[in-house]
């Protein structure tokens, strides 16, 4: 690699949610149907939402019921599919191919491990916490890195193959 150019946290949230329409939503939406709409009360929610649009404080005051299972498979859905096309594509996911961004090792800039995969997916749960900080990091780094990239060692590049 001549030289790297790391992805900001802009390009980094497109891919995200490209990755979330492309991704995420087809995969919910299926669970939803194969779960015969007990993943989560829909019905619910919608009351919730009405009542919030006609600013009733009281609009949370029951949550939608909610299905561990079918949740745990959404969950697991989602990692094993990107974790998928992080193998198939030397780590990008569809969102990530678009811009021509990928997932490497952050020292050698190579393809990134299984390990350093899981442990990825599994820190995006670190980044949450608290408010988000982990992802607003990429905007104070000089190498873009978020905190679950620290965890795992890896970093995103703008891919150098791009045309």
């Amino acid at each position: 690699m001549n030289n790297i150019t790391y992805a900001g946290f802009w390009i980094r949230f497109i891919a995200s949610l490209l990755d979330f329409f492309i991704l995420a939503l087809p995969i919910g939406v299926v669970i939803y149907f194969l779960s015969d709409g007990n993943w989560f009360d829909f019905a619910q929610y919608q009351q919730n939402m009405n009542m919030a649009m006609s600013g009733n404080p009281h609009a949370t005051d029951i949550q939608p019921k909610t299905s561990t299972e079918w949740e745990l498979l959404f969950q697991l859905s989602v990692l094993a599919i990107t974790l998928f096309f992080w193998k198939k594509w030397s780590g990008a996911t569809p969102g990530k191919k678009m811009l021509h961004i990928k997932i490497v090792d952050a020292t050698t800039f190579g393809a990134i491990s299984n390990k350093q995969a899981i442990i990825r997916s599994l820190g995006y749960v670190l980044s949450t916490l608290p408010l988000l900080f982990g992802f607003f990091m990429a905007v104070l780094r000089k190498d873009k890195r978020t905190l679950h990239d620290l965890v795992a060692g890896t970093a995103v590049i703008y891919d150098e193959t791009r045309e």
